[in-house]
């Protein structure tokens, strides 16, 4: 991948080039959303040709200083933005999708975006990648910037922070395609990719109670999110199905973050009567979970057993090695960039699209020994 700051006339773009771009500040979300000005209209405005117009607006020697100034005002006034990949490739303009990640560094995003990029090149598409940084105001304008961009169609995963869609809604408006995954808003509007996180959750929080463990608690993101609702939905589940009473002091949510994880934790085990297991929604908070654990001189997994999410590949490298529900984050990647180019091509149809995942057991889960790792389906 290649990272670039600042989006200069003169870029060249090749396929499989991927750009983390600078976000562009704007006044007027809507305005923005709403009118993208050409230079021919501004050509028409002003009773010139397009060439004309266009070199006014570089202060060329052969325009005159009162007609260049007249464009710059007029392109002012009617909110005209040059198409940075236009400007580059006047007649072989690359078809162009947008991406929105919360980052970039975990190898869950790593994973999906790598189908999301293969699956673009098959069909002729270039991508450009943005990053929230957890950010609602990152994110937002991402959203402009990409728009301002004239890229085809967008793929978006949530910021912790959003909580207000309308900056997606308002894609809605413009026919832009959207598709969403992983963390999703609004799918009465929008198409969307998830992992089945009900069941999963379901299935982990059985197979600790089958392997010895009987107090298990959950560690979550903030509430809000869709797939935080789904998989807490999916332990309580378990829970019930097991008649085991439901105590609230046994699941902690805050946000998706190793400290954060560590202050959940820290919580549940300063309760009078403490967890023996962990479910936590992902691997970032089931290594934290782990190193407080054993800070406390606990040992994992007969004091307190845990699995995570995602299944990073250093999942197998900590000690215990940890059991995790795997994701198929490519084939999430690669199924978002499907249904965005179905769009792209005039596909209308809202679709929710749930891809399978397997827990992997490994040594972090499994009391005393009491079964062989594996798999669970």
């Amino acid at each position: 991948m290649v990272y670039v700051k600042n989006i200069v006339s003169d870029m060249r773009i090749y396929p499989g080039m991927c750009f983390l771009c600078k976000r562009i500040k704007v006044k007027d979300l809507q305005m923005e959303y709403r009118k993208h000005t050409s230079l021919k209209d501004l050509a028409q405005a002003l009773g010139v040709s397009i060439p004309t117009v266009s070199r006014a607006l570089k202060d060329s020697p052969e325009i005159s200083r009162e007609l260049c100034a007249k464009a710059k005002e007029l392109a002012k006034e009617m909110n005209y933005r040059p198409n940075p990949f236009a400007m580059s490739l006047r007649k072989n303009a690359p078809r162009i999708i947008g991406v929105i990640v919360p980052d970039i560094v975990t190898h869950f995003f790593a994973s999906i975006l790598n189908g999301i990029e293969n699956m673009a090149i098959a069909n002729g598409y270039f991508v450009i990648i943005t990053t929230s940084h957890e950010s609602y105001e990152h994110e937002k304008r991402n959203v402009e910037n990409l728009v301002n961009m004239r890229v085809e169609g967008i793929i978006a995963c949530l910021s912790q922070e959003t909580t207000d869609y309308s900056h997606f809604a308002a894609l809605k408006d413009i026919n832009m395609p959207l598709i969403l995954f992983d963390r999703v808003c609004l799918t009465e509007q929008f198409s969307s990719v998830v992992a089945d996180g009900v069941q999963s959750a379901q299935m982990a929080t059985q197979h600790l109670l089958d392997n010895g463990s009987k107090r298990v608690a959950f560690i979550g993101g903030a509430n809000h999110l869709d797939i935080v609702k789904k998989r807490k939905h999916g332990y309580l589940e378990a829970l019930r199905d097991n008649r085991i009473p439901i105590e609230k002091e046994l699941v902690v949510c805050r946000k998706i973050d190793y400290e954060e994880g560590k202050i959940a934790t820290e919580t549940l085990l300063s309760l009078p009567q403490p967890p023996d297991a962990i479910l936590a929604m992902n691997d970032t908070l089931a290594f934290a979970a782990m190193e407080v654990i054993k800070k406390h001189g606990l040992r994992i997994p007969d004091d307190i057993a845990i699995i995570g999410y995602t299944d990073e590949q250093h999942a197998n490298y900590v000690e215990p090695k940890l059991s995790a529900v795997s994701h198929q984050t490519y084939k999430m990647g690669e199924t978002a960039c499907r249904l965005l180019i179905e769009q792209i091509k005039g596909d209308k149809a809202v679709k929710q699209v749930v891809i399978p995942t397997h827990l992997q057991v490994r040594e972090s889960s499994i009391k005393n020994n009491a079964n062989l790792f594996g798999l669970y389906t």
